[in-house]
C-alpha cells in the first residue's frame, strides 16, 4: 500500500498519545524510546542480525498461537509474511531505537511488534495503527514478554554471528599456516623475555600464531552452544503467565524448524529469565580470542620493526605514509588497529560481566548494554581478521639472510650446540663471544670445535624444528 507522505497518525499508550508520520512502520512505544534514549551510535538497525533474531522470534511466537487458535489464519499469514520480508533484509531502518536503552529490552521488543504488526495491517489492506485487526501487543506479542522474547531474539542474533565470526577466524589461521610454509626454511633466533634465546625457524613462529588461534575455534563454540538454549514461554518472570499450555514447546519446534538449528528450551524458566550468563560466557571467549590476537599482533610490530635500527626480521605490507614530519617514515599500522580492537573487545567483557552481574530478583534490566557490546565485539573482531589478514599477513616477507646472520651472531646458539660440544666448551665459547664480540658460529670454527658442514648441520631448519639425535662428534 502506497503511503502518503507529510500524513500523520494518532496513537496512544499508558503515557499518552503522540502524533506519528504515517508513513513509518514504528508507533508510538519505539518513539518514546527514540526521545527517551538518544544515548550511543548503536542503534539497533546496525545489526541486522539481531533484527532477524526478533523476526525469527515473531514468526516462531505467531506460529504456536496459530496453532493454539490464538491468531486467526489471516493474522498469522501476515504476521509471517512481515517477518519473513525483514529476514529478506527489508524495512531494517524502521528499527532505529538506541541498543543501549532502559527498560530491559522493551523499546526493542515494541519497535519489532510495532514494525511487524504495521507491514501486516498494510498487506491485510489495512491502514497503519488500525491495531483493531493486528495489535502489536495482542497479536504480535501474543504470549511473550519483553523479557523472554528479547534475549531469545538476542540469543538467536548472536548464534548467527557466531557463525559469521568463526570463516573470518579459519580464514586469517589458514593465511598463517601458509607463511609458516613458506617460512619454514629461514632459521631464526627464538627470544624470551626479548633476550636471545635458541634457535628456530621463522615457519615455526607462524605455526605458532596459527595452532594457538586454532585452540579458540573450540571454545567459541562451545560458547556459542549455550546461545541454542532460550527462556521463550516463559514469559514476564519465568512463571508462563498470560501464555497458554504447550505453547513454549510449540514455539521450540517452531523455531527449530525456521532455523534448522538445536533449539531447546531452558529446563528452569525462572531461573533463566534472570540469567544472562551465555552472554558472559561469549564475552569471556572473544576477550581470550582478543588477548591472544594482540600478542600476535605485539610480535609482528616487533618482529618488522626498524628497518634499519630494529629487530627487522619482517617485512609488513607498507600501507601508508608513518609521518607527516619524518620523511621515509613507514608505520605497522594494520597491526596497531588490530591492537586498538583487541583492547575494545576486552574492554566490552568487562562491560558484560558487570552488567550480568547486576541482575535483580528475577530479571536482569541491564541486557541491553551486555547485547549491544557482544554484537559489536564480533563486528569488530570480523572486520579486524579480515583486515589483518588481507592488509598485513598475506603479503608479509622476510629478510631471510639477516636472520641467519643474526643466528650466526648471536650468543643464544651456543645453546643449540651444547649437547654436541659440551657445557664446559658452551661456557668457554659463549664467555669469548661476550667479550671479544665476535659470533659463537665463528669461534666455533676458529677454536676447530666442529667443522662448518656439522654447524650447518645443528643449525639446519630442520633439525630446529623437533627433538633430534645427531651423530656428531666435537673434534676437541
Amino acid at each position: 500500500m502506497m503511503k502518503e507522505f507529510g500524513k500523520t497518525r494518532i496513537e496512544s499508550d499508558l503515557i499518552g498519545s503522540r502524533e506519528i508520520a504515517d508513513e513509518l512502520l514504528y508507533g508510538v512505544q519505539t518513539l518514546r524510546g527514540l526521545e527517551n534514549f538518544s544515548i550511543s551510535k548503536f542503534h539497533l538497525n546496525e545489526y541486522p542480525l539481531f533484527i532477524n533474531g526478533l523476526a525469527i522470534t515473531k514468526m516462531a511466537a505467531a506460529r504456536a498461537n496459530h496453532e493454539l487458535g490464538l491468531l486467526t489464519d489471516q493474522q498469522f499469514e501476515a504476521i509471517t509474511q512481515a517477518c519473513q520480508e525483514i529476514l529478506d533484509g527489508k524495512f531494517h531502518d524502521q528499527f532505529p531505537v538506541d541498543m543501549i536503552q532502559g527498560g530491559a529490552g522493551t523499546s526493542t521488543n515494541m519497535n519489532a511488534n510495532e514494525v511487524i504488526a504495521n507491514r501486516a495491517l498494510e498487506i491485510m489492506g489495512y491502514a497503519h495503527g488500525e491495531y483493531t485487526y493486528c495489535s502489536p501487543n495482542d497479536h504480535v506479542n501474543r504470549s511473550q514478554s519483553t523479557n523472554d522474547a528479547y534475549p531469545t531474539a538476542i540469543h538467536l542474533g548472536m548464534y548467527a554471528t557466531h557463525l559469521r565470526l568463526i570463516p573470518c577466524l579459519e580464514n586469517l589461521i589458514e593465511a598463517f599456516r601458509k607463511k609458516g610454509q613458506e617460512f619454514a626454511h629461514i632459521i631464526k633466533m627464538g627470544r624470551t623475555q626479548l633476550e636471545d634465546a635458541v634457535p628456530m625457524t621463522l615457519g615455526q613462529t607462524f605455526n605458532g600464531f596459527a595452532s594457538i588461534l586454532t585452540d579458540e575455534i573450540k571454545h567459541l563454540n562451545e560458547a556459542a552452544a549455550d546461545f541454542l538454549t532460550v527462556n521463550m514461554g516463559g514469559t514476564a518472570i519465568g512463571t508462563g503467565i498470560c501464555a497458554e499450555p504447550g505453547y513454549a514447546e510449540k514455539c521450540i519446534a517452531a523455531l527449530r524448524d525456521i532455523t534448522g538449528w538445536d533449539i531447546r528450551l531452558s529446563d528452569d524458566l525462572v531461573g533463566a529469565t534472570s540469567d544472562t550468563s551465555c552472554l558472559v560466557g561469549y564475552a569471556s571467549a572473544m576477550k581470550r580470542l582478543a588477548v591472544k590476537v594482540n600478542k600476535i599482533c605485539n610480535d609482528l610490530r616487533l618482529l618488522a620493526s626498524g628497518p634499519r635500527c630494529g629487530l627487522g626480521e619482517l617485512n609488513l605490507p607498507a600501507m601508508q605514509p608513518g609521518s607527516s614530519i619524518m620523511p621515509g617514515k613507514v608505520n605497522p599500522v594494520i597491526p596497531e588497529v588490530m591492537n586498538q580492537i583487541c583492547y575494545k573487545v576486552i574492554g566490552n567483557e568487562l562491560c558484560v560481566t558487570m552488567a550480568g552481574e547486576a541482575a535483580q530478583m528475577e530479571l536482569n534490566a541491564m541486557e541491553p548494554v551486555m547485547a549491544q557490546c557482544c554484537f559489536e565485539s564480533v563486528d569488530l573482531l570480523m572486520n579486524g581478521f579480515d583486515t589483518l589478514r588481507t592488509l598485513c599477513v598475506e603479503g608479509i616477507t622476510a629478510n631471510e639472510q639477516y636472520c641467519i646472520e643474526e643466528v650466526h651472531h648471536s650468543i643464544g646458539v651456543v645453546t643449540a650446540l651444547n649437547p654436541i660440544i659440551g657445557y664446559k666448551n658452551s661456557t668457554k665459547i659463549a664467555k669469548e663471544a661476550l667479550e671479544t664480540g665476535k659470533s659463537v658460529y665463528q669461534l666455533i670454527l676458529d677454536h676447530g670445535i666442529l667443522s662448518k658442514e656439522d654447524i650447518d648441520t645443528i643449525l639446519s631448519p630442520e633439525n630446529m624444528i623437533h627433538p633430534v639425535k645427531l651423530d656428531i662428534k666435537p673434534k676437541k
